[in-house]
């Protein structure tokens, strides 16, 4: 049996997420490199009206975590690559650039 995919998985856990994110995640979950996408904890932070951006922020364990942020809402995201962190950050910028 053969492991190997062409594209990792976006796993959805939560009933609610930002606004326009799951459709970024799963084309991000398309990328090589990607093994798995995890959307994680909402919550509401003080801010002004901000459009969606997505930023990498910590590594973790096989890979780096994001925060997604939009208005005033912000969510983590648990990405599972070999990508390094700068690598990552500039596929999110092209996929929300598209």
């Amino acid at each position: 049996m053969s492991h190997s995919r062409a594209s990792g998985r976006l796993v959805l856990t939560h009933s609610t997420h930002l606004p326009g994110l799951i459709p970024l995640l799963a084309r991000l979950a398309e990328t090589p490199g990607v093994k798995t996408v995890t959307p994680g904890r909402l919550a509401t932070v003080k801010g002004r009206p901000t459009p969606l951006t997505i930023r990498v922020t910590v590594p973790i364990i096989g890979g780096h975590k994001l925060q997604a942020r939009v208005q005033s809402s912000v969510q983590e995201v648990f990405v599972i690559t070999t990508l390094s962190a700068n690598d990552l950050q500039q596929i999110v910028n092209r996929l929300q650039a598209k």
